[in-house]
């Protein structure tokens, strides 16, 4: 099943004139029937950093599991797509979590029943970049709220956190993920349980 938006990549011919090697669809749609509402797609990955550049190159994604995380040394972008939060979210049990993080390839990810105040709560070892390109979401942190609307970016370093569609309209969000590495001292701190507040929510 092909995924929602228009990809264009781009390559070299022989001589190494600058060409179009395919301009479609992305190649897969990424869904799970444990978390209704969600979809996604993945546009692109790299494996290495610097990222080799060739002339040509197979196609990165794949079809089957989707994997949440990058490459060690890569770097993912996808796009997704959440319909308004239905009670099946909020009512999930931490197990079904984890099962919906292990199809994605890292169970350990979910943060549910650990401290996570949603259930999609989750921790990856990456920068990302997200940026929403229509409707509104909420991201989730520990002790905050924060609503984000069309155009806003996040730049999301490592935290636990979450999203969550509250509003009557579908969002689309734009994600690129890149492999990180927390600070010793600092992956000390996140690993030791810490007490939750009531949360604010910021606008």
């Amino acid at each position: 099943m092909t995924g929602f938006i228009r990809r264009v990549v781009t390559g070299h011919d022989k001589s190494g004139k600058a060409i179009v090697l395919s301009d479609g669809l992305t190649p897969t749609l990424k869904t799970n029937p444990l978390r209704p509402g969600h979809q996604s797609t993945e546009v692109w990955r790299t494996g290495a950093m610097p990222a080799p550049i060739t002339a040509t190159e197979p196609d990165p994604t794949f079809p089957g599991p989707d994997t949440i995380h990058p490459a060690p040394r890569g770097t993912v972008i996808r796009v997704a797509e959440w319909a308004p939060e239905p009670k099946e979210i909020r009512d999930m049990s931490p197990e079904t979590a984890r099962e919906i993080f292990r199809a994605m390839g890292n169970e350990n990810a979910s943060m549910h029943g650990r401290g996570g105040r949603h259930p999609i709560m989750h921790r990856t070892e990456t920068i990302d970049y997200a940026v929403i390109l229509e409707g509104e979401l909420t991201l989730i942190l520990d002790d905050e709220d924060v609503l984000l609307k069309h155009g806003d970016v996040v730049v999301q370093r490592g935290t636990s956190h979450s999203w969550a569609n509250r509003s009557d309209k579908p969002c689309k969000i734009l994600f690129v993920l890149i492999d990180g590495q927390y600070d010793p001292a600092l992956r000390q701190s996140i690993d030791q349980p810490h007490p939750q507040s009531s949360p604010k929510e910021k606008k």
